[in-house]
C-alpha cells in the first residue's frame, strides 16, 4: 500500500461528529458527560464538532462557582478541547442573546452561527449526538 492510499484509508475512517449540547451544565449528568464523550472521541482522531444550543450555552459561561451546590464544576476543562484539536465551537445566536449572554461571557473561544447555519452542519455529519 503507497502513501496515497494509506491517507485515502485514514480520511474514510475519519467520521463527523457533531455533539450538541443541549441542556444546563448543572441539575444532571448531561454536559458533564457530554464533555467527557467528547474528549473520548477526540482522542481517536475523529472529526469533532460540538454546538451549544437551548440552556446549553449556559455550559460554557466562565466563572462558574458551583460551591454552594456542593457539586465539583467543569468549566475547567473545556480549554482543553483545543488540545485535542477541536476547533469547531459553535454556539446558537438565538440561545445565546434570549439568555442574556455574549461570547465575552464564555470561558473558550466560539463561533456564533444562526439555527439554520447549524442545522446545515448538522446535515453535515456523519452522527450526531445529543447531550
Amino acid at each position: 500500500m503507497n502513501e496515497q492510499e494509506t491517507t485515502e484509508q485514514n480520511d474514510e475512517n475519519i467520521k463527523k461528529i457533531m455533539f450538541l449540547m443541549r441542556k444546563a451544565p448543572h441539575g444532571s449528568i448531561y454536559s458533564y458527560e457530554g464533555l467527557e464523550t467528547v474528549l473520548i472521541v477526540a482522542a481517536y482522531d475523529q472529526d469533532v464538532t460540538m454546538a451549544f444550543i437551548g440552556d446549553g450555552v449556559f455550559a460554557l459561561v466562565k466563572d462558574q462557582d458551583t460551591d454552594d451546590i456542593g457539586i465539583k464544576g467543569f468549566i475547567k476543562t473545556y480549554p482543553v478541547l483545543e488540545q485535542y484539536e477541536i476547533e469547531k465551537v459553535y454556539v446558537d445566536r438565538q440561545s445565546m442573546t434570549e439568555r442574556g449572554l455574549t461570547v465575552d461571557d464564555f470561558a473558550i473561544d466560539v463561533i456564533v452561527k444562526d439555527s439554520d447555519e447549524i442545522a446545515t452542519l448538522i446535515e453535515d455529519q456523519h452522527a450526531v449526538i445529543s447531550y
